[in-house]
């Protein structure tokens, strides 16, 4: 198989771990300067990867540009190990940084500073209690209708898979949402989450993030990157840092960036960094797709096509 037909896919928040990526950084010199160049532009983050605590680890501010370290290290590895570069690239939500690193256009200090930054603003943008967010299981088309009717805000966050969608928004209108939902036979399960991500609450979050990401330098891409936003292929800067900022009120389009990419021809999709969530949403997405996780030292010297 040539690259041509590799997907690259780099994970969102909640796939994080202690020590992730840690065995990495000492086997392959690409990783050590990822977490070396972690170092020194957010101090104290690494050693917080390596020991913890998770609780900390686990903080907005310190879990978002932690999985960009962390899967951008393994990504790194895997290309030095393997000399293969991917035909395209996609990240969930957060994964979208570490997928513009990949492709090279951000800078990995770059997009560091920027998850610093949007992990702190998205957490402010809401007091905590007032937000929520439920996984629900069922048409997604039904979850969108009774998210429309709600007089408060609620709407969809994340259409992860063809029958299980994401909803996120004030805490009285998603559970009169999710009660409405569960009449008409869906499930819908409340998240533990820190804020109620990727609805229009976070609307300050991306009013102030918006002057940095217009000012971010931003290179050719050696490879397209599908946008969370539109689901559509994007290959030139020009609109990157839009995106960007519509992408922290706008939903993650997961299922038909997934399409997308196995429209493209696409014959495996690899999750670079952390855990297996997207591998398995993959599989629900295009029944039969064929997924590779790297994210550890032995996974990257067992890699095959």
């Amino acid at each position: 198989m040539s690259a041509s037909k590799i997907a690259a896919l780099f994970p969102g928040q909640g796939s994080h771990a202690v020590g992730m990526g840690a065995d990495l950084a000492g086997e392959f010199p690409q990783a050590g300067e990822t977490y070396a160049a972690l170092d020194a532009t957010l101090p104290g983050l690494r050693s917080l990867i390596e020991g913890g605590p998770l609780d900390d680890l686990t903080r907005t501010a310190n879990q978002q540009p932690a999985l960009v370290a962390a899967s951008v290290a393994a990504y790194r590895a895997w290309q030095a190990h393997t000399g293969l570069t991917p035909m395209v690239a996609a990240g969930h939500s957060l994964g979208e940084y570490s997928a513009l690193v990949a492709a090279g256009v951000l800078t990995l200090e770059d997009a560091l500073r920027l998850t610093r930054k949007r992990g702190e603003l998205m957490q402010q943008a809401v007091p905590e209690g007032v937000g929520a967010m439920s996984a629900v299981m069922g048409d997604p088309a039904v979850v969108a209708e009774v998210c429309a009717a709600q007089a408060g805000v609620v709407q969809p966050a994340n259409f992860n898979a063809p029958t299980q969608t994401v909803i996120s928004g004030e805490k009285a209108a998603v559970d009169a949402a999710s009660a409405e939902l569960k009449t008409r036979g869906l499930k819908a399960i409340p998240l533990k989450v820190s804020a109620p991500f990727h609805c229009a609450l976070m609307r300050p979050a991306a009013e102030g993030l918006s002057a940095e990401l217009h000012a971010a330098a931003y290179g050719p891409y050696l490879f397209p990157v599908v946008a969370n936003v539109s689901a559509e292929l994007v290959d030139s800067p020009t609109h990157t840092a839009d995106l960007l900022e519509r992408q922290i009120t706008g939903s993650v389009r997961w299922v038909e960036t997934v399409q997308t990419l196995a429209e493209l021809g696409t014959e495996v999709f690899i999750e670079f960094g952390p855990g297996s969530v997207l591998s398995g949403l993959v599989k629900r997405i295009v029944p039969g797709a064929r997924t590779l996780n790297v994210g550890s030292t032995e996974q990257v010297r067992a890699f095959a096509l």
